[in-house]
């Protein structure tokens, strides 16, 4: 039989696993604290096991792993790494400095499938998903990262790298189970935010399986018409559905909602935009509207506004009352900040 992967097993799985080949049952803890805790990439850097018993593991099982093949840092200190998974392919993920936090963004599909006319990303193949311990794998080597170059660890972690993470569901909460686990990273649920672009069948799916983690939405354009012509998902997922989808996710969770909302010149950035997004934040329980500065792209006909329109827009979702703010781009001399990556 081919040999399989360690970390699809549980910690139940692995001790039968032991108890056949005769090995004592404090082995099984020191094995799951290398695969979740200690990070090893490779069965013979499991120090505190006999020679034997990493022989017979790497007999029995792979332990195959994410690698950084290459990292940029940007002048505002922003790190975006490139890695690598064991079968070749590429993927990004990137770390964010600011004063208050260190906040990695992680990728979970190689490529995408939704064709964002805005975003870099979307102009490539999906080639698959990401599994669970290779969306764990980003955080730790981000995390590692974050102590080596700013000496804190990771404070949060967002789901907005490459990809669209309800179309890769099981993985990401898997992932997020083991990155919350006491006996894995150990990080609260409410420092983690899934970014969708608006799958609102599994945005209810998130509201029933009662997660714990915050949910942002994508949305970029307040109403249909504009919103088809920017994300090719929203035929099948408009507005209405999608809001539908939100309330019920709230009713479930009692989780706030986080909008997103990118800035495009003459498209989505006038004052009738501005009371057409007021609208739909008033539909769903949102705690927030991030406004996104346009980073732009080679492939796409987008342009950033001009600062007064900017401000324009922002003033006057201020002046109705909806909780806005207002993103700088992070890391875009490097390709790094939002819609940029493409495995450049």
């Amino acid at each position: 039989m081919s040999k399989q992967n360690i970390r699809n097993f549980s910690k139940e799985e692995i001790g039968e696993y032991l108890e056949s080949i005769g090995e004592k049952k404090f082995r099984l803890q020191q094995i799951w604290e290398w695969l979740w805790q200690k990070h090893a990439f490779d069965f013979q850097s499991m120090s505190n096991l006999s020679k034997e018993l990493r022989t017979n593991l790497e007999e029995k099982f792979t332990l195959p792993s994410l690698s950084i093949d290459t990292t940029q840092v940007s002048e505002d200190g922003t790190v975006k790494s490139r890695f690598k998974t064991h079968d070749g392919f590429k993927v990004e993920g990137v770390l964010i400095p600011t004063a208050e936090r260190l906040t990695a963004c992680v990728s979970s599909q190689i490529g995408c499938s939704l064709s964002c006319k805005f975003c870099a990303t979307g102009f490539m193949e999906r080639e698959r998903n990401l599994s669970f311990d290779e969306i764990y794998d980003e955080v730790v080597l981000l995390n590692q990262q974050a102590m080596r170059i700013y000496k804190k660890k990771l404070t949060n972690i967002v789901f907005m790298g490459m990809g669209e993470p309800l179309l890769n569901y099981k993985n990401v909460l898997k992932s997020i189970e083991r990155i919350t686990a006491p006996d894995g990273l150990g990080m609260g649920s409410r420092r983690i935010t899934v970014s969708t672009a608006g799958v609102s069948k599994m945005i209810r799916q998130l509201g029933d399986d009662q997660v714990k983690f915050k949910l942002a939405v994508s949305l970029h354009a307040p109403n249909d018409k504009k919103r088809n012509e920017i994300m090719p998902i929203n035929e099948t997922n408009d507005l209405k559905t999608l809001i539908d989808a939100l309330n019920y996710f709230y009713k479930q969770t009692k989780s706030e909602i986080t909008f997103e909302y990118i800035l495009f010149d003459n498209f989505n950035d006038s004052l009738e935009d501005a009371a057409e997004l007021m609208k739909i934040y008033r539909q769903v329980p949102a705690d927030l509207v991030n406004i996104i500065e346009y980073n732009p792209i080679e492939f796409a006909r987008f342009k950033k506004p001009a600062e007064e329109k900017t401000e324009a827009f922002m003033q006057f979702l201020d002046k109705n009352r909806v909780n806005a703010r207002l993103r700088k781009s992070r890391g875009k001399d490097i390709d790094a900040a939002c819609g940029q990556l493409a495995n450049k």
